[in-house]
C-alpha cells in the first residue's frame, strides 16, 4: 500500500519560552516490507534532518529554538510504502539484544493482576501465548479516551479497565515480560477503514521477540498483528521511550498541545 501522511504538532508557550529543545523520532523505520519515497520534518518551517540512528534503530533528529518562542510546530509529511508481512519485522538497521526489551520501567512493571492474565493466557508456543495475551488484554481493558492520561502505569490501567492504545500497548508488553517474552513498544501511524473515520493522531502497537521469527508486531487495541495500513515510526522501553516527540523547555511557561494526523491512500495512476 502507498500511503501518504501529514502529522502536525503545535505548542504554545505563555509567556514565551526562554529556549525550547527537541528530540524528534518522527522518520519511518526502513526494513522488509516498509519503503520511504519521500518524506520532510520541519520545524516552524524549517527543515530538520536525522543526525544518528539509535541502538533500537530509530533515526533522531535535534532542533532548539534560536531564543525566546511563543509558539513551536512540527510539520512531518511525507509518502510510505507497506506490504502486509503478518506482523513479522526484519531487516531494521540496528539489532538490539532482546533482552534489553525484558526491562521493566515504571510504566510496564507487573502487578499481581497483570501477572495472573499472563500466565492464563499462557500456551506451549511463544507465537501462540503473545497472540493469546493480546486478545486477553483487550478483553480486560475497555477502549475509553480520557479514561487514563499519558502517565498512567499498566498496572492502573489493568484496575481501571479501560483506556487507549498506549494503556493496551503497556499491559500487554507488561504481561509478556512477565513470561520472559522480550516486548517493545512502537509508535506508529494506522490508516483507519474504509468505512471508518480517519484516525486524527498516531497509534501504539507492540513487537514481542519470537525465536524463531524475530519481532513480530501485535495490535492488542484492534485484535490484529501490524498489517500494510500500519506504517512504523519507532520503538522503545514504553511510551515515553519511544515518543515521537520530546522536549525540554526553559522558562516558566504554560505548555498548550494541539495535534492532527493524516493518513490516506495514495495510488499511483
Amino acid at each position: 500500500m502507498r500511503l501518504s501522511v501529514r502529522h502536525r504538532s503545535e505548542y504554545g508557550y505563555e509567556p514565551a519560552a526562554a529556549r525550547v529543545s527537541l528530540r524528534l523520532k518522527l522518520f519511518p523505520s526502513v526494513y522488509d516490507g516498509q519503503s520511504v519515497e519521500g518524506w520532510t520534518v520541519t520545524v516552524n518551517g524549517d527543515p530538520v534532518a536525522p543526525i544518528y540512528i539509535t541502538g533500537y534503530g530509530d533515526e533522531i533528529a535535534l532542533w532548539q529554538s534560536e531564543g525566546a518562542v511563543s509558539r513551536v510546530e512540527v510539520l512531518a509529511n511525507g509518502v510510505v510504502s507497506t506490504e502486509d508481512k503478518s506482523g513479522v519485522v526484519r531487516d531494521l538497521p540496528k539489532k538490539p539484544p532482546s533482552s534489553i526489551f525484558l526491562r521493566d520501567t515504571d510504566l510496564t512493571r507487573a502487578d499481581e493482576a497483570i501477572r495472573t492474565l499472563a500466565e492464563a493466557a499462557r500456551k506451549e508456543d511463544a507465537l501462540e501465548t503473545t497472540h493469546a495475551l493480546s486478545l486477553a488484554v483487550r478483553e480486560a481493558i475497555d477502549y475509553r479516551p480520557e479514561a487514563t492520561t499519558a502517565t498512567t502505569t499498566a498496572a492502573e490501567a489493568m484496575a481501571i479497565g479501560a483506556g487507549v492504545c498506549q494503556d493496551h500497548s503497556h499491559v500487554l508488553i507488561s504481561a509478556c515480560r512477565a513470561l520472559d517474552i522480550p516486548a517493545r513498544y512502537v509508535t506508529g501511524y494506522l490508516k483507519a477503514a474504509d468505512d471508518e473515520d480517519e484516525l486524527l493522531e498516531t497509534h501504539a502497537w507492540v513487537e514481542a521477540h519470537i525465536r524463531q521469527f524475530g519481532w513480530v508486531g501485535l495490535d492488542p487495541s484492534n485484535g490484529i498483528s501490524p498489517t500494510d495500513h500500519y506504517i512504523r515510526i519507532a520503538c522503545g522501553l514504553d511510551a515515553d521511550d519511544a515518543t515521537p516527540i520530546k522536549g525540554h523547555v526553559v522558562g516558566g511557561s504554560q505548555i498548550t498541545l494541539s495535534a492532527d494526523v493524516a493518513v490516506s491512500d495514495n495510488q499511483q495512476q
